[in-house]
């Protein structure tokens, strides 16, 4: 079974066990279809969930302290990727964006993605490489993305303007 992940928790939420997630979606109130998530590889049963400005507090059964929930900060919640909602052409979950070797348009290799990092404006890839490099995922830079083979084909850094 193929996991996508769907949110990470950032911290607990009062006393009796909540847990402050933040959302690694689009749209937040996908979260109220959950009836369960993975963490760690564990199934959970979602009790209840609500929203904040930029966070979803999640209750989950049978977690029922701060002292539970504290054990899971920073754990990423994840959902089965076939039941994961369908995304519109052209754009792509974030577990299939990392891993994926960058090249430019002259087939130079950049490194391989290590993390997406979300920056409210747009979204920066982390690259591996030499050196360490950060790319904004914006149509201008970013050629070409193949989920399926693993690459991605961007501008020559040199060519940024």
């Amino acid at each position: 079974m193929e996991l996508i992940s769907v949110g990470q928790i950032v911290n607990t939420h009062g006393i009796k066990g909540e847990l402050k997630v933040y959302p690694l979606t689009d749209d937040m109130k996908r979260f109220r279809k959950l009836d369960k998530v993975y963490i760690d590889g564990a199934e959970r049963n979602v009790v209840w969930c609500k929203f904040q400005p930029t966070t979803v507090i999640m209750k989950i059964e049978h977690l029922d302290t701060v002292e539970e929930a504290i054990k899971l900060k920073d754990k990423y919640l994840e959902v089965e990727k076939g039941l994961a909602i369908k995304l519109p052409e052209g754009r792509n979950f974030v577990t299939d964006i990392i891993g994926c070797m960058v090249y430019d348009t002259k087939e130079a290799p950049i490194g391989k993605i290590s993390d997406v990092i979300f920056t409210g404006s747009n979204d920066v890839y982390w690259i591996k490489g030499e050196p360490e490099v950060l790319i904004p995922a914006l149509k201008k830079i970013v050629v070409n993305i193949d989920v399926k083979n693993k690459k991605i084909i961007i501008k020559p850094l040199d060519t940024w303007q």
